[in-house]
């Protein structure tokens, strides 16, 4: 089974717009990130100076990526984003040598209606940018097998170029003589053996992984997967199998939803797209961060008070107890307006019951209740057409975002702020809320609807 998903390239200012890329996709939970971030660290120990991507909605993988490139990392989706801001995400590996993206799931997964440009796949990226692709496989329980995965993956899609495979979690040199085996029977060029290292692997907890900021020891842990992925990868095979790519008209970063934001930004509320906040700051915007778990105030000067996505439910009785900033967002709520993504919503709300039934008193700026005890799965694109306004926004305006979440509302008593739509065009009953200046979804914003 496929493990990795990335793309690289040389590039001078958009990508595509000279030099050469690669690309590697494969399915999640297989030690894919592990494989990206000693990928990022050992090319740029080689001089190289590395702009990563992610490819589709994930909020947490950036931010290991620019741990390991030392530059930061912007999500490509073809599903959410058009034409323009798909530009303006690539304009942004300006001054790099070097370009790699991580995929999400697999490399023709994607939902069954298109969106601003299509299904949302990481093979979509990788035509739209004219990339090629390196597909990692997890080959642990077979061994010749393996080629009739990569054969698939390959042919698949003929106007894909597919430029090999790295094998991963190998077993013994004889599982690798043997799967090289297959590989070569049927042309597959292998530019990699990766052994099987329980050690490699990355914390998680019930969204996927940890936050980079509290990995225990992220640097050791980095420059370890970059010895690693040095060892056991031909990485100048890996830069001679890149092809060249395509530009992208040039576009705008996202407007900035006021001049003067307040970003909460702590182990509790961390989920916010690169992509926006870097358009915040590249229209004029100021951004004023500060961390509810300090118990800390948003400025009293900000237009704007945002609390993004993260985990409330595992900080409640700390938010809960946040006296200066919970007086402080009351104020700020009285004249100005207040805006909260999935668990910045929760905050917001009435209560918040714990995965163990404690029940936990929030801003109660909303009169939301939901509850993390009462767990159930929440997935997927979302599309949503505002039935009323919400910062930077209009009545009448189209979002486009994206769902992940545990929790179960249990009271949703204010005004719905929006209609919200599933990717097949499904009503979602999760619409969010508006009381006076404050307003709260649970999808976390990807970009305006087309």
């Amino acid at each position: 089974l496929p493990a990795l998903g990335v793309m690289t390239m040389h590039c001078s200012a958009n990508i595509g717009a000279k030099g050469d890329v690669a690309i590697f996709f494969g399915l999640s939970g297989t030690g894919k990130t592990t494989v990206m971030l000693g990928l990022l660290r050992a090319l740029a120990e080689d001089g190289l100076n590395v702009q990563p991507f992610k490819s589709g909605p994930d909020y947490i993988d950036p931010a290991f990526h620019r741990a390991a490139a030392g530059r930061p990392s912007f999500n490509f989706d073809t599903w959410a984003m058009n034409p323009s801001l798909l530009g303006a995400i690539s304009a942004q590996a300006e001054g790099s040598d070097i370009v790699i993206a991580e995929g999400s799931m697999g490399l023709y997964d994607g939902v069954a209606k298109p969106g601003a440009t299509g299904h949302g796949t990481s093979a979509e990226t990788a035509a739209k940018m004219g990339w090629g692709v390196i597909l990692v496989i997890d080959v642990s329980g077979q061994a010749q097998s393996a080629a009739a995965t990569a054969l698939g993956f390959a042919k698949y899609n003929p106007d894909l170029n597919f430029a090999g495979v790295i094998l991963n979690r190998v077993a013994s040199p004889r599982h690798e003589r043997l799967t090289r085996l297959g590989m070569e029977q049927h042309g597959i060029k292998v530019l990699g053996s990766l052994p099987r290292r329980g050690d490699l692997a990355l914390p998680e907890r019930h969204l996927g992984l940890i936050q980079a900021v509290e990995h225990p020891d992220l640097e050791a842990a980095i420059s370890g997967y970059a010895n690693f992925l040095r060892e056991n990868v031909d990485l100048e095979a890996i830069k001679a199998a890149a092809t060249g790519g395509d530009a992208l008209p040039a576009g705008q970063l996202p407007k900035p939803p006021a001049q003067r934001i307040a970003l909460a930004q702590d182990a509790a509320f961390s989920f916010t797209y690169p992509h926006l906040v870097a358009g915040w700051r590249a229209h004029g915007a100021e951004i004023i961060p500060f961390s509810p778990l300090a118990d800390e105030a948003p400025d009293n000067d900000a237009d704007l008070v945002w609390l993004p996505g993260g985990y409330p439910e595992l900080h409640a009785g700390s938010l809960a107890a946040a006296s200066n900033f919970r007086k402080a967002m009351m104020e700020h709520a009285k004249t100005r307006p207040v805006h909260g993504e999935c668990g910045g919503y929760m905050a917001l709300g009435k209560t918040l019951v714990d995965k163990e039934g404690n029940s936990h008193e929030m801003l109660g700026l909303l009169g939301l209740v939901t509850s993390y005890e009462k767990r159930k799965f929440h997935l997927g694109y979302r599309k949503a057409h505002l039935i009323a306004p919400m910062p930077g926004f209009a009545t009448g305006e189209a979002l486009r975002g994206h769902e992940f979440h545990y929790s179960t509302i249990l009271e949703e008593p204010d005004a719905p702020l929006a209609e919200v739509l599933d990717a097949e065009g499904n009503p979602v009953p999760e619409t969010g809320s508006i009381n006076g200046n404050v307003t709260g979804t649970f999808f976390h914003l990807i970009a305006e609807a087309s």
